[in-house]
């Protein structure tokens, strides 16, 4: 197996770590060598949540796998969404998830194109842990 069919060492990788919850990125555009999107796990405390936000240059894609929650979408009212709903997020499209139970809640998110997870470097809670290292809270 080549190294571009190898599967991606989670382990590798560092965690973006954050007041509500972490997230993994798994793939980033040129990490695998020639991806052009993002793919990420998210883990949402409880009772926490991503705050309104937009990605004005790419398209979201949520991926409930675990938990439940709360999403806005477009500054409408929030719906319930629980594990193996997906929400699809126009380009430039207001939204936000906010975790409503008591265990953690788990998404993949998914950008088209990748990039728009750089902005999330700017958030004033943002830390990020070395790969190897378990985030703390």
């Amino acid at each position: 197996m080549s190294a571009q069919q190898a599967p991606i060492d989670r382990d590798n990788l560092p965690t973006d770590q954050f007041d509500w919850g972490m997230i993994k990125w798994l793939v980033t555009p040129g990490a695998p060598e020639g991806s052009a999107l993002t793919l990420g796990e998210v883990v949402l405390l409880p009772g926490k949540g991503h705050d309104r936000h937009n990605h004005p240059d790419a398209e979201e894609i949520l991926y409930v796998l675990s938990g439940q929650g709360q999403q806005m979408v477009d500054d409408g009212e929030p719906f319930d969404v629980r594990a193996g709903d997906v929400i699809y997020i126009p380009t430039g499209i207001f939204h936000s998830t906010t975790n409503t139970g008591w265990e953690t809640m788990r998404l993949i998110a998914l950008y088209n194109p990748g990039g728009a997870e750089g902005s999330l470097r700017g958030l004033p809670d943002y830390r990020q842990v070395p790969a190897g290292t378990p985030p703390t809270f």
